[in-house]
């Protein structure tokens, strides 16, 4: 059966949809010797001769998905020129499958984060038509108050673009500062981050606690525990 040859390479694992679309368009993807371009391109995998920057597309292995209790300090990556830690150096060594972050946390950002080979449960996960809800505490200086946590929940622009609609409800607060919760289901770069800073209530901790329904719970920082398939139902729920 013939498909999409960006599907093909993600549900081999190799990458994610979207990472699959980018080797295309840079023409390290060939189909029985005719380098590929073109992103409605269709193949048989079962029939097909795909390779990948010369190498041939193996064949799709048994899918693995971990939860990651990311520390700060780490960077979601697989390499990293200047030599700071990375996400993977994290995983058990029995883990012998390559596995890669699902979206990011950065630098100094810390908790829930996925890493799988199964490049379709990562383009689910990360496209924003099935609307997947990240929940993040975030403690930020100062005490913002209730037309503050209405403007997260109408959307705020950021970067020139209104967010979607958040959901916002304090925690706790402090003398001088507050802790608050905060579902989104999008994934721009440092949108949370970016979100309280233009409401003048920077953030100084930031913790992703969820994805959906699947929470991180009491899994300590730095460890990581395999997902089953009632987990992969809880992100979607």
């Amino acid at each position: 059966m013939e498909e999409r040859l960006q599907k093909i390479l993600a549900r081999a694992g190799l990458c994610s949809r979207r990472r699959a679309e980018q080797l295309i368009a840079e023409g390290r993807v060939t189909v029985n010797g005719q380098i590929i371009t073109e992103l409605g391109m269709k193949a048989d995998a079962e029939q097909a001769v795909i390779t990948v920057d010369g190498l041939p597309l193996r064949p799709k292995e048994e899918r693995i998905a971990v939860l990651l209790h990311k520390p700060c300090g780490y960077v979601t990556t697989l390499s990293d020129p200047q030599g700071r830690p990375i996400v993977s150096d994290l995983l058990p060594p029995e883990i012998r499958t390559r596995l890669f972050p699902v979206g990011r946390l950065d630098l100094d950002s810390e908790g829930a984060l996925l890493l799988t080979n199964d490049g379709e449960l990562a383009n689910r996960i990360l496209h924003p038509k099935f609307e997947v809800r990240k929940t993040y505490e975030a403690t930020v200086r100062g005490l913002p108050d209730a037309s503050s946590l209405r403007r997260l929940e109408e959307g705020i622009v950021i970067d020139g673009q209104k967010t979607w609609p958040a959901q916002a409800r304090v925690l706790r607060r402090e003398p001088s500062r507050t802790v608050v919760e905060i579902i989104i289901h999008e994934g721009r770069k440092r949108q949370v981050r970016k979100m309280f800073q233009a409401l003048g209530h920077p953030v100084l901790r930031l913790k992703r606690t969820a994805y959906g329904s699947l929470r991180l719970g009491n899994l300590r920082s730095g460890q990581c525990r395999f997902l089953g398939e009632n987990d992969i139902a809880n992100i979607f729920s």
